[in-house]
């Protein structure tokens, strides 16, 4: 344990996500032992994201404007809604090229135990976008994990009733995997999402 301003900036970066306590005693070290030209650029790094960088008023994604890139591009298509957890994940699907729609970013998934409830997510925000345009397909984008699974099958009850189609996106063995590391519910998944061979 360190004393004083050491002790203060490896707890700060111990409370990041996916940051332990051996982590955040590396990173506070490096940069205690960086250039202050470095240091201060990172300061003023996330000084600027916080100043600058916001959430899109109409999908909840990140951006610096009032609406992101992605819903101010007249050629994505309009009437598909991609539904995902975060502002990562839109990144992560927009690097595959396949989806040209708009996005619903819910900012996290329902998760009881954590105390959270579809009233802490962009829940409403969605329902309202649904109601108030053209909207054929709402494609649930969320983890495959008990949080996500809950978070989707929450969804499709509320939109199914409202004509919408509804879909999830398809899961199973990762390409290069080998069948014997997989574990029963991806394999289960697997089977229930084969598709004919041509």
């Amino acid at each position: 344990m360190y004393e004083g301003a050491i002790q203060d900036l490896i707890d700060a970066l111990g409370r990041l996500p996916g940051i332990g306590p051996k982590s955040a005693q590396r990173i506070a070290f490096h940069i205690l032992q960086t250039d202050s030209e470095v240091a201060a650029d990172l300061v003023e790094a996330i000084r600027t994201v916080r100043e600058r960088v916001k959430f899109c008023e109409e999908c909840g994604n990140v951006s610096e404007d009032i609406k992101c890139k992605i819903c101010m591009d007249p050629r994505r298509d309009a009437s598909h809604i991609c539904v995902v957890e975060e502002s990562k994940d839109v990144n992560a699907i927009e690097r595959t090229r396949e989806f040209r729609g708009k996005y619903h970013v819910l900012g996290g998934a329902i998760s009881p135990i954590d105390g959270i409830g579809p009233e802490q997510l962009r829940v409403r925000e969605l329902m309202a976008r649904l109601s108030d345009s053209n909207i054929q397909e709402v494609i649930l984008a969320t983890d495959p994990n008990l949080e996500g699974e809950a978070t989707a099958t929450y969804l499709a009850r509320m939109i199914k009733p409202m004509g919408i189609k509804v879909s999830r996106l398809a899961s199973g063995l990762p390409v290069g995997g080998d069948l014997e590391y997989a574990d029963e519910v991806t394999l289960g998944r697997a089977f229930e999402g084969r598709r004919a061979l041509d």
